[in-house]
């Protein structure tokens, strides 16, 4: 799908989708709990909707009633899925569920589509040749056979929080303890924080001891619960850039006290001289004149993208550090961001772990890729509704990975949004194919 994007008008309230890295935590807790739980203001997408398989899959009940989630749970029961397990694209679901389903005692198959089978799964691949276990993978398939054990685990931090995360919701149900010892540098430790929270929602023990280890008492389980999932700051970057380019536009959704790495936001766009004020959780921007920064993206990679479509509309040069791991996501963002908005006239660089982006003028473009990359389809039309340019996105249909009713949200802060068709390359047909036939139910 292609959208094209006038973007003359922008103003009103946009209220953002809830938090998909927090939903993620709270569905898994939820399936592994002795009872039903409630998750309330939950919002579908693409990735959600691949942990909500899996977790049917793993033995829970899901069924969505208009904005709230009814889950019942297995009781921390791992039944072997008995068919392949289809993560889609989403990086979250695989990483997270790889340790519980280890523990069904039987061997699992996961699925992945686009880059999911290439993106980095290293990490659990040592710790299972370490005990002995089964991890076989190929371009668009994950085999895993046995369980793993209670005891010490030693982790990378510096490659994805998600391992962390996939060890905490699955070591509590081992009859033994475990210790996580994280290898600095530790980064993205914010979501970390957020699946400790979620554990103890949902009554399950485990918290750091020292700065980078987390003891987590065995023979637990994990008790229902009623929650909450609040607004996602990674989402709410895609209209706060424009509206502090343009003003204007009110945000609404965001909790003050969010664990979420990407709270930073705010303070990131006031570092640069954004005006804005908050009343409640709704967020007043003004039009400002903006001066560049220096910001790292350490605890925060997903801002990484829309930071550089700040960065283009900044006086003098923003760089953002720590950027590395933007090139192992649904695309290497780094070069995307910069092939595309480079289109659109930007000056940016990069390196290995570094981007550097001069302010200057954009102007129109006839046609923009979106990579197959959610994150970059969003930035993109963000660029060109901060810069008041038309643009056509190809690729479109990605949003949904993330925010489905992200171009719905545009219209309604009064953007021109024309869909249409786009005609599919051999290449891309053939690769489409190949990953859908790998994952169908066996």
């Amino acid at each position: 799908m292609q959208v094209q994007i006038h973007s003359g008008r922008f103003g009103g309230t946009v209220s953002v989708p809830p938090s998909k890295s927090a939903a993620h935590r709270m569905l898994i807790a939820a399936a592994l709990a002795d009872g039903t739980s409630v998750i309330r203001n939950f919002s579908p997408s693409e990735d959600l909707n691949a942990t909500i398989q899996a977790l049917r899959a793993l033995g829970a009940g899901l069924e969505q009633k208009e904005n709230e989630m009814i889950v019942h749970g297995t009781g921390g029961c791992i039944l072997p899925p008995g068919r392949v397990v289809d993560c889609g694209e989403s990086g979250s679901t695989l990483r997270f569920l790889i340790p519980l389903f280890s523990l069904c005692g039987s061997e699992v198959c996961f699925a992945g589509r686009g880059r999911l089978m290439q993106r980095p799964l290293d990490v659990y691949e040592r710790i299972f040749a370490q005990q002995g276990l089964c991890f076989q993978k190929d371009a668009c398939r994950l085999h895993v056979n046995g369980a793993l054990r209670a005891g010490e685990y030693s982790v990378e931090g510096n490659v994805s929080s998600q391992f962390i995360s996939g060890l905490l919701f699955a070591l509590p149900l081992l009859e033994q303890d475990s210790v996580l010892r994280i290898r600095p540098p530790f980064e993205s430790a914010a979501y970390v924080h957020m699946t400790l929270d979620a554990l103890r929602s949902f009554q399950v023990r485990a918290g750091f001891t020292q700065e980078n280890t987390i003891e987590i008492p065995g023979g637990q389980q994990y008790a229902p619960c009623r929650c909450t999932v609040e607004g996602d700051y990674s989402q709410a970057a895609f209209f706060a850039v424009p509206a502090a380019v343009r003003g204007g536009i009110t945000i609404r959704g965001l909790a003050k006290q969010s664990l979420q790495g990407d709270r930073v936001l705010l303070e990131y766009l006031a570092r640069c001289g954004a005006r804005f004020h908050a009343q409640g959780d709704a967020i007043r921007f003004e039009a400002s004149e903006l001066t560049a920064q220096t910001f790292s993206l350490a605890d925060c990679p997903d801002l990484g993208p829309a930071l550089m479509v700040l960065g283009t509309f900044c006086r003098g040069t923003t760089v953002l550090t720590h950027a590395g791991r933007l090139r192992m996501k649904e695309s290497d963002r780094i070069a995307s961001m910069q092939r595309e908005l480079r289109k659109m006239g930007a000056h940016i660089t990069s390196d290995a772990d570094r981007v550097a982006i001069t302010g200057a003028p954009l102007h129109a473009s006839g046609s923009l890729s979106g990579c197959a990359d959610h994150r970059v389809v969003m930035a993109l039309a963000s660029a060109a509704v901060a810069a008041r340019v038309d643009v056509c996105i190809t690729g479109a249909q990605a949003v949904g990975k993330s925010w489905p009713d992200f171009f719905d949200a545009l219209r309604g802060c009064g953007c021109e949004v024309q869909y249409g068709q786009e005609p599919e390359s051999p290449s891309e047909r053939s690769a489409v194919l190949q990953c859908s036939r790998s994952a169908d139910w066996e």
